[in-house]
């Protein structure tokens, strides 16, 4: 009982501050600030999921206690039969409702709701290289519909042989980088390409980016140092081809907080016919761009306490390797394997996301203090 009082106890201190969240919310002085209405709303869900699995541990325990009560002075056989099933139940709840309360009094990575850049560019291999991160990028895309996912493509070099050298694309939704986060690093490819008249298997590889995207608070930007050039989008020719300049490329001159060099940014978006548009998302891309750097710190702190480095880390690290001729899809982080590899390249990769948020929740367990 002691561990039951324990959890209830750290509880306790939840639920003013669940009372005292719910009035702040309400006042207008905390909704016309929006960064903090936005903190406190955030916190406000969190709370409400916390002490929802509280409210069911609290109804689980005086369930076990009136199953025992009634075994004690009850004579009834069907009563006591009953209540021997109702005490099981609740045995078996309990345990499982502690590890979610644990879990979830763990501070998350406090970016996980956000929306996010997907970054895909072809490495080592050539042209294979940019077939197969064109192959990524459907794959992405593909799971994006799964889920609701609105992927919008910012900008995109095509390869000679198909595929893309570079794509970079925005994900809207819920809990986008929280759940994309863990694609992050090198995905290697083993199969025979299309250009091998030999028939040799090759490895090649694609490096995935998952970027927290910034919203226009979290950095500081002085729009009037942003140098603006303006071009024409390449377009399929004919009636298709662009005649006016809707493409944009901004240069920015940004002190690095960590290193304090001053290096020169470039972002192109040709996104939309629209420039105005363009413009307002190459400085969503500059925010966010800004954001990961300055926040790497906070990443690289994170990746030294943790030994597999699941979510975190070195974005040059090979994460999976996809084998076409074994139809073997392996991720190195947690040794999982599977040999589905014609529905993971369709967007079936919920599972394996899985298993990294239970290896991942199995790290944050061990580094918590309960």
């Amino acid at each position: 009982m002691a561990n039951n009082t324990t959890i209830l106890e750290r509880l306790e201190g939840l639920m003013s501050r669940f009372e005292e969240v719910s009035t702040l919310i309400t006042d207008p002085s905390v909704i016309a600030d929006q960064p903090r209405f936005r903190k406190l709303t955030k916190e406000y869900k969190e709370l409400s999921l916390i002490l929802e699995v509280r409210k069911r541990y609290v109804e689980a325990l005086n369930g076990l206690e009136e199953a025992k009560d009634i075994l004690a002075n009850e004579s009834d056989p069907d009563l006591k039969e009953m209540a021997r099933e109702a005490a099981g139940e609740c045995e078996q709840l309990l345990p499982e409702l502690e590890e979610e309360i644990k879990l979830l009094l763990v501070p998350a990575d406090p970016q996980d709701d956000r929306n996010a850049v997907l970054e895909i560019r072809g490495g080592t291999g050539g042209d294979e290289a940019a077939i197969f991160a064109g192959d990524l990028f459907r794959m992405y895309s593909k799971y994006c519909e799964t889920r609701g996912w609105h992927l919008t493509i910012s900008s995109f070099s095509e390869g000679a042989a198909g595929g893309y050298k570079e794509i970079i694309c925005s994900v809207t939704g819920e809990k986008v980088y929280g759940t994309l986060k863990y694609e992050s690093g090198v995905h290697r490819v083993q199969r025979v390409p299309a250009t091998e008249t030999q028939g040799r298997v090759h490895t090649s590889a694609a490096s995935v980016a998952i970027l927290p995207e910034a919203e226009p608070f979290d950095v500081e930007i002085n729009e009037g140092e942003i140098k603006w050039d303006t071009f024409r989008s390449s377009g399929a020719g004919g009636q298709n081809v662009n005649k006016v300049e809707s493409g944009v490329r901004l240069r920015y001159n940004w002190k690095n907080p960590n290193t304090g060099v001053v290096e020169e940014i470039l972002i192109e978006c040709t996104e939309t016919r629209d420039q105005p548009k363009n413009k307002e998302r190459a400085l969503s891309r500059l925010r966010t761009f800004i954001y990961d750097k300055e926040h790497q710190k906070y990443i690289d702190d994170i990746a030294t306490k943790r030994k597999t480095m699941v979510s975190t880390g070195d974005r040059s690290a090979k994460i999976r390797t996809y084998n076409y001729p074994q139809g073997r899809i392996t991720d190195h982080r947690i040794n999982y394997t599977i040999y589905n590899l014609g529905a993971f390249m369709d967007g079936d990769i919920q599972d394996c996301i899985d298993h990294l948020i239970v290896a991942e929740n199995a790290e944050r367990l061990k580094e918590s203090d309960m």
